[in-house]
């Protein structure tokens, strides 16, 4: 299974924000988490570090550091293909600029679910890619 993290989700988790942080650890046990791959891109890397940035918090742009430095994630890069991709669900969905980005990096990297907090994405996930949202599981 490959599951692209929404920027949010990875601030909730990291951040421990309650009470998505919890729902995202247990969404995480839910699955067998050594047997997925976790897909990411810069993208996610920069908008999670905004805050961080802006509240002078070293401790926590460390946290994201350590996350990132995973040998084990899958970094998706932005190439020709994902822009393509992410104008076309701009043009038939709408999606922000980068809403639309995650969803066609996921999609380039063949991700199966993508995790966010954001219904808005269902529609232009269509048939190809599930949208979870922690939390609405039963």
């Amino acid at each position: 299974m490959r599951v692209y993290f929404d920027s949010c989700i990875l601030i909730y988790r990291i951040e421990q924000r309650q009470p998505w942080a919890q729902r995202v650890d247990a969404l995480l046990a839910s699955i067998d988490a050594a047997a997925a791959l976790f897909v990411t891109t810069e993208l996610t890397r920069l908008e999670c570090r905004v805050r961080p940035l802006a509240l002078g918090r070293a401790d926590v742009l460390r946290d994201y550091d350590a996350f990132f430095e995973q040998p084990t994630l899958l970094w998706q890069p932005f190439d020709r293909r994902v822009f393509d991709s992410a104008a076309q669900l701009r043009a038939e969905h709408g999606l922000k600029t980068p809403d639309a980005l995650h969803l066609a990096a996921a999609l380039a990297a063949g991700c199966d679910q993508f995790w966010t907090n954001d219904h808005r994405l269902d529609a232009a996930a269509a048939q190809t890619l599930r949208v979870v949202v922690p939390g609405d599981q039963p």
